[in-house]
């Protein structure tokens, strides 16, 4: 309620407030009570002149009858009518009764017999009508609490609890408002007052408690007469206060058990229920002072407060009976009754409270799913935040991701926050399950992007002004904990004689990315890792490695401050020192081991330099060894000549990684003249500028190899890469290729120090730099040949596709500037093709797009790629969809064939199915200007055209012509080149703007095939049109090259409903001409790889490599720029049309051809990934075998076996089990965050623990035997650039190697089911033939043990033996390094994330067969189990979230429940709607074990989808309808079941309503939806009464529901 209607309500309130004071009756009514009460008539206060009765001369004659003695009580009904009888207006007598009444009760309460008189004088006028239970009730409370405030606080801030307040805060409001209330609440129920505080906001401290007589109809005297009272009874003592206040609260009570007795309004019994329970949360407040002594937590209550308090429990217990069903039982549980913290000593109010516990815990079992705790970020999988979100921009949207984790509440709902993850406590479940989320990220490397946005800043690099953050999962003290973890895991696996370099170089990165971000204390960290490496095992620090890592971030300003000017800085220097050891390298020469024999030295060096006060703790031996490393420097460094860095022996690169550690400068100074020794060179100038304009660029040399960068300081690194930012955009001599070859190397290698987004980090340098000559073309180049992956990869794509999409807006109608444009062009359709999860068309998200028409085409299927694939993560971009179609078709008229449309996705689909096809109108547009176009044509074109008409052509031809030139010029040529000027047209379509080219080529298609359709009918041969066609499109493109190849290619593919275009588009591809170019383009590129390419880089001239439309007027070579390499992303668009069009043969013949030049697309691993789940089932196995052959197979980790299985004689058998085994154990050894922290544990043998299992799923051409290739599982970036990191690639190629197998989802589903079946006794029994017993639960392990004295027929349906699951599992287990119970719940997880990766296909199947073995189990199926047994199996095995697999009770229904959720926790929201089928197979349900096992599948979907609002209410109908399969009116359930069995399950529908209603973890403020209500009570009048009576208050009866009653939505608003 606005203030506005507050003031209002509380305008009406306070006129019929004084209305009632001046009642004639008032007088009379109080004189008869005090008559027998005993009062007397003088005890009445005299009322104030303020409020003294006015005289009035009309006023009737009244009066009382006046007896001596106090009458008997039965006399005073008698008297009360015959006073009743003088005033002919009833409701206002009683409005006045009431008022007299609820003070009198405040007075009386601590006088037995005349609270005993009150009590019956209540029942004989509720008798007479004379008292409304649903005015005088509330009232009641209400002025019974505010009697209660001590006098000394009666001038605190207050609030009512009220109705209007209820509607303002939901059921419950908090109990800090209830115990602040002090204003009586109206008798008028229809007039509500003040809005109550809700949590958080400020206390109003304008109204004085007392000074209320305008907001109720008691009169002031009456008031400060209770006032008074409760003054006087709370002088004496503060026991006494105690007793009065007690029997206050018990008369309340008493009178309000006598209103329960009559049926009234939902308000009423929320507000007793909400004072009630704040009274018992409060029942200490009158202790406040008594003496320290006395207030022990023990403190056992008198007997006063005990009946109290048992009066307050039968009004709770009363209102929550289930029989009336008065007050949810679910606000119980919401409440904080639960968590007082000084409970008194009484058995009742313990009973209450351990029933509290009891439900609640049982409710929340149904938030929460099977073996949740396990249930961690891949890394391999892109997830968007799926909570509810404010309104935000585009660009916002962009930013969002899901949290890594959440922490349950007690009620099983996701939290996450810094405050929460501070409030963990160390060695709980939850902290090491965040820890181990940290592990996971540091060994797996996820993207920066992913720690910017999990990460907080240490507290002493905080601003004191920033709050908590609100994405952040983890502390500081977990990130700190987790990285020395690492760092203990990698020394000792160095220890282990294992070759880790290249995991030591990959953790330095991060761990210079973490220290310089502020995320760890420094101080505190060094502390900490000298208090960890001095605990147990002495002698784990054997290398200097640790001081290697501390010398890499010595340089950061927040390390040189700590110890320079930091208070402990003297002792932090210390501890950095002890680290020092000397090397014993088994390899004393190799580079590494110079570099950790000097580092030291470096590191002593720069501390003497850092502070003078620690210079007395340097090792004067190692400050001695930087002698040498400056003598190696001089003798290197010496004369004229140059360390040749191509032939450095392996000791020269050891000493220059040190002198990059002491001397940063002198080393950048050399790097820098190695690249530039080769002096500068003129480039040849174009023929074409007038005057020639002088051209100077460096001279080529070989680019840094990547092994002398990887060991370079970090230091060195960035101020390399600043400086040769210098050199290559603002110097005046054009960089050499191996300049930019060694920069873009640079920010390969150290992904998470170095990167920066180039557009917004060069206009920070200089905001005029992107505009000089050859700057944006060459950061053009830079990005689209070299770093779209690191873009990627940093989350950064979407960012640069804006970015980029400025330019393309800028430069799309501008005429002439078509090389940068079609540069651009190509970049923004890589980045497109880049993205895996939904994105804006806009940052903004508003308007038409900035894109080109290519752009927008292209955007439309590859939504159709990432929607058909990978799904959409958030369901709030579903309803965006519509309105991005609209902003990306808004101009553009193109439609797509039947033959596309039938791949895309439905929504997609549907959404386009309206678009009217304007093909033919297109057409027409052309007839009608087709005369004058020919005109224009032949005075342009002929072969004797004056040069001169150029100008005159494009100066003054109108725009709807000038689209048509190319198109005029395809019908004057007739195939014959030498029919038109060529040099014109060149000219003209060079000055023309690059999207009236675009338009011109789009434009000229469609003529074209139009014209063949013609001549076809006319009797011409196809083949002798085509040769035409062909022979006119080379002209433009190869003769003359005066048109863009890959947008002619683009637009003869989307003119895919012609049955020519696609025949001409390879007739193209086939050309002679272009194969030519793309030899050459592979020739003079060198290796694929570039990082790996070591020679000197070939230039290709400008008009060679782009040709004479691109390359006229232009200066600025290129780089690494192409026509070949234009095709990249537009080879993979062709094969998908060819495969659309069912042209397998050709589509594999194109492959086959292009295959060396697809090995540079730098996204190839995502194009045959998402190709193959996009045509999943359509493909034959000839195509999909060619479509494999795309990738470099032997980097690629397939399973030993994968060839043989798609190469098979037999295509329709199934794999054997052993197969999908050992995929998903690649899945649970390198995707899956490990359990065991190997650090901790006590033997070197355990340390290389899980690096030995990162082994198991190598291919065979790089797999070797033991420990040696421990390090495989940790590459570095720019080795997997695509997907990106490890963890994807074993997932991705596990996902590929399904999806090409030449059997059906049905089987492969089956056989991946059986596997989670029949995991647990398979393992244990081959564990314990191999080691003779079960190793239990391993060191390390999150997974609890499962309580004792579970059946063992509750292994069910998995009691088979193992070979009935197919797995030969001989050491299987031992090879995990996992025990059997820890490696069946991890191959759970891995096999329902597996799942969730492949298309909708494979869902639908698991569905299927998931359904079908819970139908069959013999829980289900055995009719001479009896109910109870049935029940308690049930229970047994789904409502404990972590009883999955543990000590061999797993059952079969328990693993194929730990699957689907698993499965659904890795589901993009859009694909959660077809979990709905599972109910819909599981029906119709006729037991409440069916029912149990249907909420326990579906119910933790429920709060996932609290921001899908739709699909909630499809999987809540869908519940229900369970619900009232087996409790309906009409079902055919065997056995009657009680109501409250399935308490659990109403309580849960009543919370997860409040959850959506909230949008996520339920408040006092929560509210359900009005239409998630009237969802309920629909459903509700299908079901049994006694359960319908359950759901009684989840309706929107504002008569019958506390809900409805309280929502504003609901409710109208008093005028």
């Amino acid at each position: 309620m606005d203030q506005s209607q507050n003031q209002r309500s509380i305008t009406t309130t306070t006129s019929q407030s004084r209305s009632l004071q001046f009642h004639p009756a008032r007088v009379p009514i109080l004189d008869l009570f005090n008559l027998y009460l005993g009062l007397g008539r003088n005890s009445r206060n005299k009322p104030d002149d303020s409020i003294r009765e006015p005289p009035n001369k009309t006023q009737k004659r009244v009066h009382a009858i006046n007896r001596e003695l106090p009458p008997p009580n039965e006399q005073f009904i008698v008297d009360f009518e015959q006073l009743q009888s003088q005033f002919p207006d009833h409701e206002q007598l009683r409005s006045v009764t009431e008022a007299i009444l609820i003070p009198l009760v405040v007075q009386c309460s601590g006088h037995g017999p005349r609270s005993d008189f009150l009590l019956f004088v209540l029942r004989s006028l509720c008798g007479i009508g004379c008292i409304n239970w649903d005015t005088f009730l509330p009232a009641l409370v209400s002025s019974v609490s505010s009697a209660e405030i001590p006098v000394g606080q009666t001038s605190q801030a207050v609030s009512t609890v009220t109705s209007s307040s209820l509607s303002q805060s939901g059921m419950l409001p908090p109990p800090s408002t209830i115990a602040n209330s002090s204003n009586f609440q109206s008798s008028n129920p229809a007039s509500p007052l003040t809005s109550v505080h809700t949590i958080g906001s400020p206390a109003q401290s304008s109204i004085e408690p007392l000074s209320c007589a305008a907001l109720s109809p008691v009169k002031s005297s009456d008031i400060s007469s209770a006032g008074q009272q409760s003054k006087q009874r709370g002088s004496p003592s503060v026991r006494n206060n105690d007793i009065s206040y007690s029997s206050l609260r018990q008369l309340c009570c008493k009178i309000i058990l006598t209103g329960l007795e009559f049926s009234l309004k939902p308000m009423t019994y929320a507000e007793i229920f909400n004072h009630m329970l704040n009274w018992l949360v409060n029942w200490d407040q009158g202790q406040q002072g008594v003496d320290e002594s006395d207030n022990q937590k023990s403190w056992r209550p008198d007997n006063a407060l005990v009946a109290w308090l048992h009066s307050c429990l039968d009004v709770i217990w009363l209102l929550v009976d289930e029989g009336k069903c008065r007050v949810p039982f679910y606000e119980l549980l919401r409440s904080d009754l639960q968590f007082m913290e000084n409970i008194p000593d009484d058995e009742a109010l313990f009973t209450l409270i351990l029933e509290i516990h009891r439900r609640r815990d049982m409710m929340a079992m149904h938030m929460q799913m099977l073996d949740q705790h396990l249930h961690c970020p891949t890394f391999g999988t892109h997830r968007i935040l799926n909570q509810t979100t404010p309104t935000i921009s585009g660009e916002g949207i962009a930013h969002l991701r899901l949290s890594p984790i959440s922490y349950l509440s007690v009620l099983g709902e996701p939290l996450n926050g810094e405050d929460i993850a501070i409030s963990i406590q160390k060695g709980s479940l939850d902290w090491e399950r965040a820890v181990r989320c940290i592990r996971h990220a540091l060994r797996t490397t996820p993207s920066p992007d992913w720690w910017r946005r999990v990460l907080v800043l240490a507290s002493p690099y905080r601003p004191s002004a920033q709050g908590p953050t609100a994405g952040a999962v983890f502390s500081t003290e977990m990130i700190c904990e987790a990285t020395i973890d690492r760092i203990v895991e990698l020394l000792k696996l160095t220890n282990s004689e294992i070759n880790c370099w290249q995991e030591w170089l990959v953790f330095s990165d991060i761990f210079y990315f973490l220290m310089k971000s502020g995320c760890i204390n420094f101080v505190d960290f060094v502390d900490k890792l000298v208090s960890r490496l001095a605990e147990g095992d002495h002698h784990t620090l054997k290398t200097n490695h640790v001081t290697w890592l501390l010398a890499q971030i010595i340089r950061i300003e927040l390390v040189m401050t700590a110890l320079n000017s930091d208070s402990r800085k003297v002792e932090t220097t210390r501890k950095v020192l002890s680290f020092h050891r000397e090397d014993r390298s088994s390899d004393p020469n190799s580079p590494q081991s110079i570099l950790l024999d000097f580092v030291s030295s470096c590191q002593n060096l720069r501390i003497w330099s850092l502070n003078t006060s620690a210079r007395e703790y340097l090792n004067n031996e190692q400050l001695q060894k930087g002698k040498q490393i400056d003598e190696w420097w001089r003798q290197a460094s010496k004369g004229d000549r140059m360390m040749d860095y191509m032939n450095m022996d392996e000791r020269s690169i050891g000493m220059f990684w040190v002198v990059t550690y002491t001397m940063a400068q002198p080393a950048l100074e050399t790097v820098m003249n190695w690249l530039t020794s080769a002096g500068v060179i003129d480039l040849a100038p174009a023929t074409n500028l007038q005057p020639p304009e002088r051209l100077v660029c460096t001279r080529e040399v070989n680019p840094l190899p990547m092994s002398l960068i990887s060991g370079f300081s970090m230091n060195l690194c960035l101020k390399l890469s600043y400086q040769m930012e210098d050199s290559l955009f603002s110097g005046q001599v054009l960089p050499s290729i191996a300049m930019v070859e060694t920069y873009t190397r640079l920010l390969l290698i150290a992904p998470h120090s170095l990167f920066r987004s180039h557009f917004i980090h060069l206009g920070q340098k200089s905001p005029s730099l992107l505009s000089r000559p050859g700057v944006t073309l060459l950061v053009l180049e830079i990005l689209n040949y070299r770093l779209l992956p690191l873009y990627r990869y940093q989350g950064k794509s979407k960012a640069l596709m804006y970015d980029v999409t400025k330019i393309i807006s800028a430069l799309k109608g501008k005429r002439g500037d078509h090389r940068v444009f079609r540069l651009a062009e190509n970049l923004c359709l890589n980045l497109i093709f880049s993205l895996r999860d939904f994105f804006l068309v806009k940052r903004e998200g508003k308007g038409p797009t900035e894109f080109s028409e290519t752009l927008n085409r292209v955007t439309v299927v590859t939504l159709a790629i990432l929607i058909k694939t990978r799904g959409i993560a958030d369901a709030d971009h579903l309803p965006y969809l519509q309105n991005m179609l609209e902003q990306i078709m808004a101009t553009s008229v193109h439609t797509w064939s039947e033959k596309t449309l039938r791949y895309f996705p439905s929504v997609l689909r549907e959404a386009l199915s309206g678009r009217p096809d304007k093909r033919s109108l297109a057409i027409q547009t052309w007839q009608q200007a087709e005369q004058t176009v020919i005109h224009q044509c032949n005075q342009l074109l002929s072969p004797s055209a004056d040069s001169n008409y150029v100008m005159t052509y494009i100066n003054h031809s109108f725009p709807q012509h000038r689209q048509y030139l190319c198109a005029g010029a395809l019908i004057l040529m007739q195939g014959h080149a030498e029919n038109i000027n060529s040099g014109n047209l060149g000219r003209v379509l060079r000055e023309f703007s690059p999207e009236e080219v675009t338009s011109n080529i789009y434009t000229m298609v469609d003529v074209m095939l139009h014209h063949m359709q013609i001549e076809l009918q006319q009797g011409h041969l196809i083949q002798d049109l085509m040769l035409k066609a062909i022979s006119s499109l080379a002209f433009f493109v190869w003769t003359n090259e005066i048109l863009p190849l890959d947008i002619l290619l683009l637009a003869l593919t989307d003119r895919d409903d012609d049955p020519h275009a696609l025949r001409i588009v390879i007739s193209l591809l086939d050309r002679q001409e272009l194969q030519q170019r793309v030899k050459l383009f592979c020739l003079t590129r060198g290796h694929p790889e570039h990082w790996l390419y070591t020679g000197m880089f070939k230039r290709v001239e400008l008009q060679k490599a782009l040709g004479n439309h691109l390359s006229w007027k232009d200066r600025q070579p290129v780089y690494f720029d192409d026509i070949a390499a234009r095709l990249l992303p537009i080879i993979p668009l062709i094969i998908y049309r060819l495969i659309e069009n069912d042209a397998m043969d050709t589509a594999e013949r194109l492959l086959a051809l292009y295959s060396p030049l697809l090995a540079y697309y730098p996204l190839r691993f995502t194009f045959v990934r998402d190709i193959l789940a996009y045509f999943y089932g359509h493909l034959p196995g000839k195509l999909i075998v060619r479509i494999l052959n795309v990738l470099d197979i032997s980097k690629i980790p397939f399973s030993e076996s994968f060839p043989q299985q798609i190469s098979s004689p037999n295509p329709a058998m199934c794999p054997p089990h052993d197969y999908f085994t050992t995929l998903l154990l690649g899945i649970v050894n390198n995707v899956i965050p490990p359990l065991h922290n190997n650090s901790k544990s006590g033997s070197i043998g355990d340390s290389s623990n899980g690096a030995q299992r990162t082994s198991q799923s190598k291919p065979p051409a790089v797999s070797q035997s033991g420990p040696a290739n421990a390090s495989e599982s940790q590459k570095a970036f720019y080795q997997i650039q695509d997907p990106g990191t490890y963890t994807q690639l074993v997932l991705e190629t596990a996902v590929v190697e399904i999806l090409s197998l030449p059997v059906s989802a049905s089987q492969i589903v089956q056989s991946l089911v059986q596997i989670v079946v029949n995991i647990q006794p398979t393992l244990v029994q081959s564990n314990d033939s191999f080691n003779g017993s079960s190793n239990g639960v391993g060191q390390g392990s999150v997974l609890p043990t499962s309580p004792s004295g579970g059946s063992t027929d509750s292994i069910g349906a998995s009691r088979s033996t193992p070979s009935t699951s197919g797995v030969n599992t001989t050491n299987f287990a031992s090879r995990s390094g996992y025990t059997c119970q820890q490696l069946s719940c991890l191959l759970i997880q891995a096999c329902g994330l597996l799942l969730a990766q492949l298309p909708s296909d494979f869902h639908s199947q698991l569905y299927l067969e998931t359904t079908r073995i819970i139908k069959e189990n013999w829980w289900l199926t055995d009719v001479k189990r009896s109910l109870a047994e049935i029940d308690s199996a049930v229970g047994y095995a789904l409502l404990d979230p972590t009883w999955a697999a543990q000590d061999n009770t797993s059952t079969a229904i328990g693993n194929v429940v730990a699957l689907l959720h698993s499965f659904f926790s890795n589901l993009p929201q859009e694909w959660l709607e077809g979990t709905n089928v599972i109910i819909k197979q599981l029906r119709p349900v006729t037991s409440v074990a069916m029912l149990r096992i249907a909420f326990r599948i579906m119910s933790p979907l429920l709060p996932k989808l609290a921001n899908a609002h739709a699909l909630f209410n499809k999987t809540l109908s869908i519940l229900l309808s369970v619900l009232v399969d087996v409790f309906g009116k009409n079902s055919q359930t065997s056995t009657a079941v009680d109501a409250s069995e399935i308490a659990d399950i109403i309580d849960f529908l009543h919370h997860v309503i409040h959850y959506e209603g909230q949008g996520g973890p339920v408040q006092a403020s929560s509210k359900p939806r009005p239409d998630v209500l009237a969802l309920i009570g629909r459903a509700a009048e299908s079901l049994r009464p006694d359960i319908q009576h359950l759901l009684s208050h989840l309706n929107t009866d504002v008569n019958s529901s506390v809900y409805a009653a309280s929502h504003p939505k609901l409710v109208p608003n008093p005028t």
